[in-house]
């Protein structure tokens, strides 16, 4: 019998230690499955070491918006094109390829999992009630929905009583937590929201040197967790 997803890993943005730090928090727990929301590699350090790790586990992988930018650098905000080569080229063509492939969403019981929203993987929700949340939610379901993409974790309930579950990011949160973020779901049901520290500026150095220029409104966002950085 596969073991349920218990897990809930989104928004790593190849930051290993942030990966490394949650993982070892997750073991404490003795969690056994995990579901990974997307956004494995861009804008980090480490984008190759993040994904190889993420493979050792056992795992059900979605796709961001990361992953489909990796491997179609135009469909990309030029503002990131410089953080995309450096990323291409640290992962390779076969790994770039190989995340692009994946699923946009999986549903297991009464949840379904996406990485920003049913209808786009860039287009997300707030921990307050955004004007087009009807229009993301149109089609849906399910009961309960995990997404991430815009590394805010909270729980809220939509109109019609979805149940809507930001697990948070675990490299780079928007919170203003610098600490990594992901969330288990319980033996009862419930979603436990966690927070795991690491060394956020060692991270932050490190994509400095790793992406130059390319890397410096990511390290700012690792120091601070925010999204807005000047």
């Amino acid at each position: 019998m596969v073991a349920r997803v218990t897990a809930l890993l989104y928004d790593i943005h190849g930051n290993l230690p942030a990966l490394e730090a949650v993982l070892e928090d997750v073991a404490g727990e003795g969690e056994e499955r995990f579901l990974l929301g997307g956004d494995y590699a861009l804008f980090g350090a480490w984008p190759k070491e993040t994904v190889v790790l993420l493979r050792e586990l056992d795992a059900v992988w979605l796709r961001g918006n990361g992953e489909r930018w990796t491997a179609e650098p135009d469909d990309a905000p030029e503002a990131v094109q410089g953080a995309i080569g450096g990323c291409r080229e640290m992962l390779g063509e076969e790994l770039v390829s190989d995340l692009a492939a994946l699923p946009e969403s999986y549903s297991e019981g009464d949840t379904l999992f996406c990485h920003a929203s049913p209808q786009s993987d860039v287009r997300s929700f707030l921990p307050e009630p955004a004007d087009d949340e009807e229009e993301l939610l149109d089609g849906v379901q399910a009961g309960r929905l995990v997404f991430g993409h815009t590394h805010l974790p909270f729980a809220r309930r939509a109109g019609g009583g979805i149940e809507l579950i930001n697990p948070g990011s675990v490299g780079m949160p928007f919170d203003g937590d610098p600490r990594a973020a992901w969330a288990r779901l319980r033996e009862d049901g419930a979603v436990e929201h966690r927070r795991v520290s690491y060394d956020q500026a060692a991270s932050a150095a490190a994509v400095r040197r790793a992406l130059g220029e390319a890397g410096e409104v990511t390290a700012r966002r690792l120091e601070r967790a925010v999204a807005d950085v000047e």
